[in-house]
């Protein structure tokens, strides 16, 4: 019934039916099993952008759904979306229609370059036809190397049409990702 995968980083169960029949939601040991732990809590359910961030999300469990929620992004460019890298300030406006292009095709050349897995797993959508939230982790800092932790960690990335809130990251943001934000924004 349940297909156990070990990977480098984390274990991943999956319901092999499910995987095979359908494209709903799966969940295994990282986001979506519980509210993340170490984000802000003051008005949390008061706030339109931590409701929608705590609520439910569809994994791109292969690069081919990455690329389809891609195009989907691509298609629906005209919504105002806000990129927001954990660990640096919250934006205040949304990515133009050129920033958000940028952004899509440097992080998945990052994503598929530092991933090495054959499989995506670790891009979140709200929805992935009508995406409004989507959460990127970073292939880097994914948490624990085998089962489910009660403290997960955040994404690294967030693209929302809801302007973002900050997300308290107990973790460093490295130097590395540090150089690859400014680089891409040329700060």
């Amino acid at each position: 019934l349940f297909k156990i995968m070990k990977c480098r980083q984390i274990t991943v169960f999956l319901f092999s039916s499910v995987l095979q029949q359908t494209n709903s939601s799966i969940l295994y040991g990282m986001p979506n099993s519980q509210p993340e732990q170490n984000i802000l809590t003051d008005n949390f359910q008061l706030d339109p952008f931590y409701d929608k961030f705590k609520g439910s999300f569809s994994s791109c469990m292969r690069w081919d759904d990455l690329t389809i929620l891609w195009d989907t992004l691509k298609q629906r460019e005209n919504l105002n979306w806000y990129i927001y890298a954990i660990g640096e300030q919250v934006p205040d406006s949304p990515a133009s229609k050129k920033e958000l292009l940028l952004f899509i095709t440097e992080i998945d050349n990052l994503l598929r370059n530092e991933h090495e897995e054959d499989y995506c797993g670790i891009v979140y959508a709200d929805d992935k036809e009508n995406p409004t939230l989507i959460k990127i982790y970073d292939p880097n800092n994914l948490g624990v190397s085998c089962g489910f932790s009660n403290n997960p960690p955040l994404p690294g990335w967030i693209l929302s049409v809801i302007p973002p809130k900050p997300l308290e990251d107990k973790s460093v943001l490295t130097q590395q990702r540090k150089r690859w934000w400014q680089r891409l924004w040329n700060k």
